[in-house]
């Protein structure tokens, strides 16, 4: 296994998230915008650098008419579009997108694998699934809106000095 570098990782939620409805009035995302902070290239990973601003990039996601009921984590760099399977709702799937023009990503990383989440990510699909699950409706659902606590990695080269190590 070859171990790569990883850049400090300290994601933070821009604001709440905004419900963005897809023009067929049924299909629904709420919207989080995150920002990555103290890294090289800040206009690359936070929101307010730049001049890329949430409300263009929900212009965007209500033009594309992507179906379904979920949420999206929105980074300036990358989009990640997580819905409700529509033939087996226990499921949820990913689509990676560019935030700038919603250009489709391959979250293909190899070996097999391909990328979940980031914690952020991970954090936010845990409490959205966990709503979803309880949820008697699905107007009670999209109502939810997940917490966002502190999410950074606290060293992101564990992986590489362990490996390394032993």
């Amino acid at each position: 296994m070859q171990i790569k570098p990883c850049q400090p990782y300290a994601a933070q939620l821009l604001r709440p998230p905004e419900l963005a409805r897809m023009p067929d009035r049924r299909s629904a995302f709420k919207v989080y915008f995150l920002s990555i902070t103290g890294r090289a290239e800040p206009a690359r990973y936070e929101w307010g650098v730049g001049p890329e601003r949430p409300e263009d990039f929900l212009a965007r996601l209500a033009a594309s008419a992507q179906p379904g009921i979920g949420f999206a984590t929105v980074f300036k760099h990358i989009a990640k579009i997580f819905r409700f399977d529509p033939a087996a709702e226990t499921v949820l799937h990913v689509k990676a997108l560019r935030t700038a023009d919603l250009a489709p990503l391959d979250l293909a990383r190899g070996e097999g694998f391909c990328e979940f989440a980031c914690y952020a990510e991970a954090v936010l699909a845990s409490a959205e699934y966990r709503a979803w699950a309880q949820a008697l409706t699905v107007e009670e659902y999209l109502a939810f809106s997940a917490p966002m606590p502190a999410a950074a990695i606290a060293t992101p080269a564990k992986l590489g000095q362990y490996w390394h190590a032993t």
